[in-house]
């Protein structure tokens, strides 16, 4: 029983300093000994590198340029129209950028509308949206490079099949 209770106390301390907690903690009034090799855990290691919002904005934009260039994209998901929301980014290694963000693909028709010209002159070529499907978007960009290093856009809010681009 008592050894149990000393492997439940180390192991909640190794989650305490991942955590990035540096001051010891005590147990009923005691201060409880931590390994060294323990110890030698900074919270500085777990940090990420912080990108600017240009960067970011220059990402998105060489992913929407791949993405509208790759003819397999465009038979599979249709034609990228635009960028609805960017959802987040940043830099989980040095050197690649990670954004994510959700954006309106449109295949096939035109999907025009039916409203009637005035005058019996046919119908309008007004777009009305239909046959429009927002994915989200997630890809990983070389910062020095600027090469698409992934992409994945996943349909249906990601319950559906999703899309590997081909890089």
């Amino acid at each position: 029983m008592k050894a149990c209770l000393q492997f439940a106390v180390i192991a909640l301390l190794n989650i305490y300093l991942a955590c990035g907690f540096t001051t010891p903690i005590s147990h009923e009034g005691r201060r409880v000994v931590i390994s060294s090799s323990v110890q030698t855990r900074s919270a500085s290691s777990l940090q990420m590198a912080k990108i600017s919002e240009k960067e970011a904005q220059s990402a998105i934009d060489k992913v929407v340029a791949a993405l509208r260039k790759d003819k397999t994209a465009n038979e599979e998901l249709g034609q990228l129209k635009q960028v609805n929301n960017i959802l987040g980014f940043g830099s989980p290694q040095k050197g690649k950028i990670a954004v994510r963000f959700n954006a309106s693909f449109q295949k096939g028709g035109k999907g025009l509308s039916s409203i009637p010209l005035p005058f019996g002159l046919g119908q309008s070529n007004k777009s009305e949206g239909r046959g429009t499907m927002v994915g989200q978007v997630k890809a990983s960009v070389n910062e020095q490079t600027g090469k698409v290093m992934e992409c994945s856009v996943f349909r249906d809010l990601g319950y559906g099949r999703a899309f590997n681009l081909k890089v």
